[in-house]
């Protein structure tokens, strides 16, 4: 019996419903036996999906969840969903793009749309599923690249409302590169001073974004580049594992071919920065070194150093904390389409969108996973669908409103669109292939290779129907190193019929829409196939569908080799799928190259090498286990005494100490390794003083999740109570233990 079309499992339909749905604000038509999202923990903010079954005097709701348990909330306490069926937010959003075709085939690109959002393949990002075709002011595009600060008070103000109002959008994420910045105790002339550094002010931004995700339903993300020829770069190589730099922010270090090819001489490394003095500094200056020395402006030297020096900090800190990530920037601005009119200097937070100053993040994954039968895949479809993809993401810049005008120009300019993929570690199960094997590699090579020149042939198409971007020079654009290497009959189809967009590619990580439709996210392989889930009716064996599938085909034989999880593949599997897919992908890909916990430092130094080798445009590592022990290091300062803590019989609220000891657990669960560090304000385990929980990555749902259940346990813990640190760690345990949905992870660590 073939699935229902747009099937989601229970974790799916939660997604949608609570996220994507389009709701009655106002609440006007809520009646009993209407599905409801409710908040089931005030306290927490944890919402689940359940039925009206009373509406009782006043503003009190009876609701009956979906588990069966019985809720008694206020009405403000419920969102009604107008959307019960995916298929009538697919129609609402097909309907919505189409809007921006012509009125005479208006209804014909609707019907296709409708064809290609059915059944999940091709998920959009997750905004433009909750604004399209409504009349919400909300913008459709995920993240944003905004200019490198002006090196000014008032340049980093701005900066810092520009990023404010972004994230508090929606939680939208931001990248910029902060080399724009003078270093640390450079003379400041306009106060007779001397600058704090780049890091301190990368501080205040990471700082604002921990405000904005206390403060919002989302998080904010946030991405901070600084560039190795930088006077600061190794206090910001180390700042993630210093207390109190940066906390709420992923980093990554641009990185230049120089710099490479003085890392394999064993070179000499001069850090400069250009002279303050310059009469053009003001005005000029915005963070682009190249284009500040091609000018003839001068820079100023300030530090010389082996290159191996700052590389091996680099790999260090990546092998001991998984940041900063590499960004090599050269590479990058040689392979853009944009090179002839912008310099690209900045990713957004997950890294698979380079963009220019006010670039924005237009997002939608091909589901690979529907496009097999048989173990082949189904061509014809995919690239009916790739094209389809390409026309509803251009219709999306004209749809979506904006609320900077400078991104709207931006965008308007150059049409950037990110088509990317999800499932593939599905397709490649269901082709009996496995992730990374010499096969798979050729494989994937084949279908990204199909997937670009379908999509660049679909956006030639709508450039001779609509015309190209209004910033198109042909024979410019094709001197860019990724037009250099298409086929020439997509190179003479440029020259001929224009261009509609200036990149069409990219891989973002997908983990919210790809967890929804119940497939592989972005293009990693799978952390777990099967893991426990515990609720209120007891524990149960989950697992992931194609595996499950596989079990009940199967039953009691021995899993295939095929079947290959991150941390089945060799650490350079992962780089060799990266720089496969990147040779076919215009942007750039988010993806974690995991490792093992005995992965050395000299390992990691050489799997760094090997992204920059294979033609890669960045990346990042992760190695098992490399939080189990606390990266994070207290600034130095004069010792204090430490005061203890002493129990009264009357309770009073706990202070925090300046110097908190502590231990680091390390624990499985199904979207990664969780890490939970408990602090003790006393000698003893059982004084337990605070608790910090980290999984996934920065800016996910998932990690603020995590964040905000040990701010939760810390304020429980710190409150005046007659009981003992440790019976408050024993009690939240148990009512956590009872929740309706309880991380894999649990609070055991604690209780």
């Amino acid at each position: 019996m073939s699935a229902a079309k747009n099937e989601l499992n229970p974790l799916g339909r939660k997604i949608f419903l609570d996220r994507y749905a389009l709701k009655d604000v106002q609440k006007e038509t809520l009646k009993v036996g209407d599905v409801v999202v409710a908040v089931s923990n005030p306290k927490t903010g944890q919402r689940e999906i359940g039925v009206v079954a009373e509406l009782n005097d006043g503003d009190a709701i009876t609701v009956k969840l979906d588990e069966g348990t019985i809720l008694h909330v206020k009405r403000e306490d419920v969102d009604k969903p107008l959307e019960n069926d995916p298929a009538q937010m697919l129609a609402r959003v097909a309907k919505g793009i189409a809007s921006q075709e012509k009125p005479e085939v208006r209804k014909q690109w609707e019907k296709e749309f409708n064809w290609l959002l059915e059944d999940w393949k091709f998920v959009p990002g997750g905004r433009i599923l909750t604004g399209a075709g409504t009349d919400q002011n909300l913008t459709y595009f995920n993240c944003y690249v905004i200019p490198s600060p002006k090196d000014s008070r008032g340049g980093i103000i701005a900066s810092l409302g520009q990023m404010t109002e972004i994230m508090s959008r929606g939680g939208g994420g931001v990248g910029m590169n902060i080399s724009s910045l003078r270093p640390r105790h450079s003379y400041v002339k306009g106060v007779n001073g001397r600058s704090s550094g780049s890091v301190s002010w990368g501080g205040l931004f990471s700082f604002v974004t921990g405000l904005i995700e206390q403060g919002g339903s989302r998080r904010g993300a946030l991405m901070l580049i600084l560039n190795v020829w930088h006077p600061d770069i190794l206090d910001f190589i180390e700042s993630k594992r210093e207390m109190g730099k940066i906390t709420n922010a992923n980093i990554s270090v641009g990185i230049t071919d120089d710099f490479m090819d003085a890392v394999r001489s064993d070179s000499d490394w001069h850090t400069y920065f250009p002279d303050t003095t310059d009469p053009d500094y003001n005005e000029k200056w915005d963070g682009d070194i190249e284009k500040w020395k091609k000018s003839g402006h001068k820079v100023q030297v300030y530090q010389t150093m082996k290159a191996r020096k700052i590389w091996d900090a680099i790999v260090e800190s990546a092998w001991a904390s998984a940041e900063p990530g590499v960004f090599f920037i050269d590479r990058y601005n040689k392979m853009s389409n944009s090179w002839y009119y912008s310099s690209i200097q900045s990713t957004n937070p997950c890294g698979e969108q380079g963009l220019p100053p006010w670039g924005v993040c237009n997002l939608g994954s091909i589901n690979l996973s529907r496009f097999v039968k048989n173990k082949k895949v189904n061509y014809k479809d995919l690239g009916r669908a790739v094209r389809l993809a390409v026309r509803f993401l251009d219709d999306v810049i004209d749809d979506t409103p904006y609320f900077f005008e400078e991104n709207k120009k931006q965008q308007q300019s150059e049409r950037r669109i990110g088509l990317g993929t999800m499932g593939l570690a599905d397709m490649l199960i269901k082709m009996e292939l496995a992730y990374g094997s010499d096969e798979s590699l050729t494989f994937i090579e084949e279908l990204y290779k199909f997937i670009c020149v379908e999509a660049y042939a679909e956006s030639c198409d709508l450039a001779k129907e609509k015309g190209s971007f209004s910033l198109f020079d042909a024979e410019k654009l094709l001197e860019s190193g990724f037009m250099k290497q298409m086929p020439e009959e997509i190179r003479q189809k440029v020259r001929e019929q224009g261009l509609r967009n200036v990149t069409l590619l990219t891989q973002a990580p997908t983990g919210t829409t790809g967890t929804m439709v119940n497939t592989s996210t972005g293009i990693e392989p799978y952390y777990f196939w099967e893991w426990e889930r515990t609720g209120r009716m007891g524990t149960n064996l989950e697992r992931v569908k194609v595996y499950d599938d596989w079990v009940k085909d199967n039953p009691g034989q021995k899993k295939p080799d095929y079947f290959v999880s991150a941390m089945d593949l060799a650490p350079e599997g992962h780089v060799m799928v990266q720089a496969a897919i990147q040779k076919w992908v215009d942007s750039s890909i988010s993806k974690t190259g995991n490792t093992p916990k005995e992965y050395t430092i000299e390992q990691t130094g050489k799997l760094y090498e090997l992204l920059y080798d294979l033609g890669c445009k960045g990346g990042t590592t992760y190695r098992d286990g490399s939080r189990d022990t606390q990266v994070l290091t207290v600034k130095k300062e004069e010792k204090k005494e430490v005061p203890v803590v002493t129990r009264s019989s009357e309770p009073k609220p706990r202070v925090r100490s300046t110097i908190l000891q502590g231990t680091t657990y390390r624990k499985a669960t199904p979207i990664g390794t969780a890490y939970i560090t408990v602090n003790c304000d006393g000698p003893n385990p059982s004084d337990i003083f605070e608790v910090f929980i980290n999984v996934a990555k920065v800016g996910s749902d998932v990690a603020a999740d995590a964040e905000g259940l040990g701010r939760l346990i810390s304020l429980l813990l710190r409150m005046p109570s007659p009981l003992t640190p440790d019976q408050r760690a024993q009690r939240s345990s148990a009512s956590s233990q009872g929740s309706a949905v309880v991380a894999p992870w649990d609070l055991d660590v604690i209780g």
